[in-house]
């Protein structure tokens, strides 16, 4: 790269720390305002930027990439997962892609185990009933949940955020139980005691929870489909806190409507921010704003990522986290 400061685009608001630091070192375009770019200002961005900097809220399609400059030459994403952005297109334009893996794996386990604690202790209809002012006292029946310890969890998807979930459920006593498209090494399988599943329908239809933690591609798309969905068994509570994509939104509202599931720990959603309205007067079901991973920590991190990345770039160097065929 030239000596002259790489134009830099962001398409959303950073933390403080990571914005004056893009300050010091590239010539960059911050977000004024924290909501997501309109298709033009997006478009507008890939035709005067050397480097864009989107998250998870930018639609970077074919589309888009084919009205970029010619000086658009990196997209440095913010954020680990890359399905809203079409690699393949940006590769053959010559353009790099690059993510921040593994960031996020221990805040988004916590909150795994959060959202099971969430559902199988009942933790939302207490909380409701204290802040209406409507507890009456304790009583040997209210509130039943039922325990971790000794459950069967079903874990989709084994990599980085799937042994860190299998991890903590260990300590809680369950037994663990996983499917992915590579068996795990027997050291690690040992390690954390889980038991593999080459077929996710017998898997499925064993579990008591399942944690949905693979990441949205064309071949995981509804990969838990009706069918799929109607193999686990009525006391059976899921948690997705990976992409919404994964799940038949609908078909899963159907069947916790219908009793068919115990419960649902939702942190993502089929069609972005729009949650099946009727899950949200569930009391078996617990929403959460997509917040795996917002901790503080872990946004900060990410831009320390992006920043080595561009940084790495404008040297004529590789990114570090460039994102290459094998990864997707």
């Amino acid at each position: 790269m030239s000596s002259k400061r790489l134009s830099v685009v962001v398409t959303r608001r950073l933390p403080d720390a990571v914005e004056t630091r893009l300050k010091e070192l590239f010539d960059v375009r911050l977000r004024d305002s924290d909501t997501p770019m309109t298709q033009a200002e997006l478009t507008d961005a890939v035709k005067e930027a050397d480097v864009l900097v989107p998250t998870l809220t930018d639609r970077i399609d074919a589309g888009l990439i084919g009205q970029a400059g010619e000086r658009l030459r990196l997209i440095a994403n913010y954020g680990a997962g890359v399905d809203h952005i079409d690699v393949d297109t940006a590769r053959s334009r010559g353009i790099l892609v690059s993510n921040t893996p593994g960031v996020v794996t221990e805040d988004t386990a916590d909150m795994v185990m959060a959202l099971m604690l969430s559902v199988t202790r009942r933790i939302p209809e207490g909380l409701s009933v204290m802040q209406t002012g409507d507890w009456d006292g304790w009583a040997p029946t209210a509130f039943l949940g039922g325990r971790l310890g000794g459950r069967r969890l079903g874990i989709l998807g084994m990599g980085r955020i799937g042994q860190a979930v299998a991890r903590r459920a260990k300590a809680f006593g369950m037994q663990i139980h996983y499917h992915n498209r590579r068996r795990l090494r027997s050291e690690i399988e040992d390690a954390l005691e889980a038991t593999y599943w080459e077929s996710l329908d017998q898997m499925v239809a064993r579990m008591d929870i399942l944690s949905v933690n693979c990441p949205h591609t064309p071949s995981t798309f509804h990969l838990l489909n009706a069918r799929r969905l109607k193999l686990l068994k009525p006391s059976a509570v899921i948690v997705n806190t990976s992409r919404g994509e994964v799940i038949d939104e609908n078909a899963l509202t159907r069947m916790l409507k219908a009793g068919e599931l115990a419960g649902a720990g939702l942190d993502v959603y089929e069609h972005g921010h729009r949650g099946n309205p009727e899950l949200r007067n569930m009391p078996n079901v617990v929403m959460l704003p997509h917040m795996g991973s917002a901790t503080q920590e872990g946004r900060l991190e990410m831009g320390e990522k992006v920043i080595i990345n561009v940084k790495t770039f404008a040297d004529g160097h590789r990114p570090p986290d460039q994102v290459v065929p094998a990864m997707l």
